[in-house]
């Protein structure tokens, strides 16, 4: 299932957060989820061999907006996208924020405007997409002086492509306790995609956004859909729309 939130700060005045503010809507998201759900997602998830998957991804904060030194001010109306294949994910997240009068983000009293269920896409074995948050992939690899290095790769480099369909197979095994019997994940550029460099808690975080051209076997890429592309899912990365 996925949904669009519009919201608004009080009164509808402008939000202010700062400008790496993934992890504040990470948590927004599981402060508004039941205590059970939230501590098995943060805790474990869904297991396979030594990953971890949280099976939920969320965008960008779209809507108008100006950076103020290490600030990013949004002015209302701003929209969130969030996405998981666990709908119960999803309908504890819409109603708790539906039932609350005001919530709080990062020091901001916000108000929901709306909530909207987005019907699912038609899901063909080939599709176009366009980014509404970074794909990030990456290897942990080991300098000679023994200290681990992390490499993120780019769209252009083959491992981009491998290290997606990998992770992908991965989630589906996790999520369906089976492998899937599906051929390899392509992807492809369309254009010249953007590197984006952001920070969560501190880290740096490579991602790549832009249109592509998905192609593979419909059932992981409707996992795709909505799990999101690549690693890092829950702290806001890899989540896409189809366009054609």
């Amino acid at each position: 299932m996925r949904i669009e939130i519009e919201f608004a700060g009080d009164d509808r005045k402008e939000i202010a957060l700062p400008i790496h503010y993934n992890y504040h809507i990470q948590s927004f998201l599981y402060r508004h989820i039941s205590p059970e759900l939230g501590k098995f997602l943060h805790d474990s998830g869904f297991v396979l061999e030594k990953r971890k998957f949280k099976m939920f991804t969320f965008s960008r904060i779209v809507g108008k907006y100006r950076i103020m030194g290490n600030k990013i001010v949004f002015y209302p109306p701003v929209h969130l996208t969030i996405s998981s294949p666990l709908d119960r994910f999803i309908s504890e997240l819409g109603n708790a924020m539906l039932k609350e009068n005001e919530l709080e983000l990062v020091g901001n009293r916000i108000h929901v405007e709306s909530i909207r269920v987005l019907p699912e896409p038609e899901i063909k074995d080939e599709l176009k997409i366009k980014m509404l948050s970074p794909i990030v992939t990456y290897s942990t690899l080991t300098k000679r002086d023994g200290k681990k290095k992390t490499y993120y790769y780019a769209p252009y480099e083959e491992e981009f492509a491998d290290m997606i369909d990998k992770n992908l197979r991965k989630k589906y095994e996790a999520l369906y306790k089976k492998k899937p019997r599906a051929r390899k994940l392509k992807i492809q550029p369309i254009g010249r995609p953007k590197e984006r460099v952001l920070k969560y808690r501190g880290t740096i975080i490579k991602g790549w956004t832009g249109t592509f051209v998905l192609n593979g076997n419909r059932k992981i890429l409707k996992l795709a859909y909505y799990t999101g592309l690549g690693s890092k899912n829950s702290q806001g990365f890899g989540m896409f729309e189809v366009v054609g």
